[in-house]
């Protein structure tokens, strides 16, 4: 009924649905509560009666929410127009436009991580969850593994696997090493996971091989006389 009218009292709200002023505040506290709507002072039409004025309810963005939306068809069909008429090369900059703003708030939030690459997805991982990733890194054999259980585009994704593309980059950049990406949600995976492998271990080189120069000379005055 909000949705319809956009704002109405506790008494229009009950007049309506047959249920007594009590029963519908009861509703309303509720909803307040859970921030679904919100109080507005109603306009004063003639003279002002006894008693407090009566306010009207509204829904809030929070509420609007809950209903059906068609985001991201139109997202879908605004990277389809991109593409027919910029081509590809137009979408990936498109994607990577997208996730400017997320490396930079995750970068901020990695400052303090050190430069160990498992170090520093641990830290992408918290910077992640508050995005609203769920993101949470683990140690494995080969490394580390960064996996996000909530990709806010995984619709969009499945047909436009830039946007994956462009967000793997960011992760690399930011834990400042080569990664691999192993799923994603977007094409029907579980999980996006992203691998980290381990850092190579640098062996010293083995020093070239030392010839006594006796030796050298007695294989050359062999040659010479045969």
């Amino acid at each position: 009924m909000l949705l319809e009218r956009g704002a109405a009292t506790a008494a229009e709200l009950g007049a309506q649905l047959g249920l007594s002023p009590a029963a519908i505040r009861k509703h309303l506290d509720a909803m307040l509560a859970d921030n679904l709507v919100e109080a507005r002072e109603t306009p004063q039409r003639g003279p002002r009666g006894r008693g407090r004025p009566a306010k009207a309810f509204v829904l809030t963005a929070e509420a609007r929410e809950g209903f059906p939306h068609f985001y991201d068809g139109i997202a879908t069909a605004a990277l389809r127009w991109i593409a027919e008429h910029g081509g590809p090369e137009a979408v990936e900059a498109f994607a990577s436009s997208q996730v400017t703003a997320l490396e930079e708030r995750c970068r901020a939030a990695m400052l303090e991580a050190g430069d160990d690459p498992i170090a520093r997805a641990e830290a992408l991982a918290e910077a992640l969850t508050a995005e609203g990733y769920a993101a949470n890194a683990t140690t494995i054999a080969s490394g580390g593994q960064l996996c996000q259980h909530h990709c806010p585009v995984a619709h969009v994704a499945a047909e436009f696997p830039q946007l994956c593309d462009a967000e793997t980059a960011v992760i690399s950049r930011l834990i400042g090493t080569h990664v691999q990406r192993l799923a994603t949600i977007a094409h029907g995976d579980g999980v996006c996971t992203t691998h980290i492998p381990a850092p190579q271990c640098v062996h010293p080189t083995a020093p070239p091989a030392t010839h006594h120069r006796t030796e050298d000379l007695a294989v050359a005055t062999t040659v010479r006389n045969g």
